[in-house]
């Protein structure tokens, strides 16, 4: 029974390990698509800029961006101050970040299901979507 509980626990912190290499590598890399890829900026309360290539999820004609990952203090900044821009092929645009639930996030989440694979990989963190609004320039 002892020899059973550590393998366990040495299953679970490898586990844990792979989860931990396979975000750090994303987050380090941020592997990028030039038609699916985008770059979000958000900004933290002193209005500091950081930028994030998330990819673009197109949906029943509205823009998403979808929080896939346990690190995601990008998705954190932009609930706190949804004015976001967004670079998509060299074009900068200014958009209004909105957060999904319910119907509408039930159905973006069909529509960009995740693989098994991947899920497996990132330690199958809760996934948030947000909405991007276009807005204009005063």
């Amino acid at each position: 029974m002892k020899i059973l509980k550590i393998v366990s626990i040495s299953l679970v912190v490898i586990y844990i390990g792979i989860v931990a290499l396979f975000e750090s590598l994303l987050g380090y890399y941020q592997p990028s698509d030039e038609n699916t890829s985008i770059v979000i900026t958000t900004y933290n309360s002193d209005q500091e800029a950081r930028d994030r290539v998330v990819s673009r999820i197109d949906s029943e004609a509205n823009l998403y961006v979808a929080a896939n990952h346990w690190p995601r203090a990008w998705y954190r900044r932009a609930l706190s101050n949804p004015n976001v821009e967004v670079t998509f092929k060299g074009k900068k645009n200014l958009y209004l970040a909105i957060p999904v639930d319910g119907i509408e996030h039930d159905r973006v989440n069909k529509d960009r299901a995740l693989p098994l694979r991947f899920r497996i990989l990132t330690g199958f963190p809760p996934r948030y979507f947000l909405r991007l609004e276009p807005q204009t320039e005063n």
